[in-house]
């Protein structure tokens, strides 16, 4: 899935709720200009803010990153797995993480599950995100940095972390090196 589809998405539910760029960015504590760059621009956020502002629209994240219909139970083959969304620093500026859904086709899951590729431009700018639910993360490969409040945290492959996303945190490559990681998201509704 690209950033066009995506900022697309979220213009369309935006629009179909009646609700102006200014009430978004109210509403989800964004800047009204970021909302409009993700719209019009392509540029892609980091999921904090995606989630904010799947919240304030009523929707779950999966819904802009969604292209099937539902299935139960789903299976996601490892040769079957794409690249759905890739973050970006803003606009003009390397990709950062890769995310490969592992729950795309499921219309009525509670949970978010990733496979995401931790680029090391990951570790260039550390700005920390918050959002409601909690996160948990097991490190595949490479090292992984969490900053988490106050708290920096490095983990190793097989290490394994789970938090209250509410609190400020950043998940980065800890070396000038890829990670990779399994990421599960729990958004409330």
């Amino acid at each position: 899935m690209n950033a066009a589809k995506v900022g697309s998405r979220i213009r369309a539910f935006r629009e179909k709720e009646n609700m102006s760029r200014e009430e978004l960015a109210e509403r989800t504590g964004l800047e009204e200009t970021f909302i409009q760059a993700m719209e019009e621009d392509d540029v892609y956020p980091s999921l904090g803010p995606l989630l904010k502002i799947a919240h304030a629209l009523g929707t779950r994240l999966g819904t802009f990153l969604d292209d099937q219909i539902s299935r139960d139970p789903l299976i996601v083959r490892l040769e079957e797995q794409q690249e759905e969304l890739s973050m970006l620093k803003g606009k003009d500026k390397p990709v950062s993480l890769r995310f490969h859904s592992l729950g795309r086709g499921k219309a009525d899951r509670r949970m978010e599950p990733f496979f995401i590729e931790i680029l090391p431009e990951s570790a260039e700018d550390k700005k920390l995100s918050s959002h409601e639910g909690e996160e948990f993360i097991v490190v595949v490969s490479g090292e992984v940095e969490v900053i988490y409040g106050h708290e920096v945290h490095r983990l190793k492959k097989g290490d394994s972390i789970y938090y209250n996303s509410v609190v400020p945190h950043y998940v980065s490559s800890a070396r000038n090196e890829k990670a990779e990681v399994y990421a599960v998201l729990y958004i409330p509704d």
